[in-house]
């Protein structure tokens, strides 16, 4: 009985860590496409930065 306690404890204890990290990954995908379309905002704003989209990629 105790090998299923110490057992449920571990996975448990893996899917908190797991959780966490799939939690910070979202919060750094919404960051970064925020600061993102606030960079693509104030260039149109000003006229600079003009882009060529070459193969996919994205060239400044």
């Amino acid at each position: 009985m105790s090998n299923l306690i110490l057992f449920v404890n571990a996975f448990l204890s893996y899917l908190l860590i797991f959780v966490l990290i799939i939690a910070l990954v979202i919060v750094a995908c919404v960051i970064g496409v925020k600061w993102r379309k606030s960079k693509d905002a104030k260039e149109a704003v000003n006229g600079t930065g003009q882009t060529e989209t070459m193969g996919g990629n994205t060239a400044v």
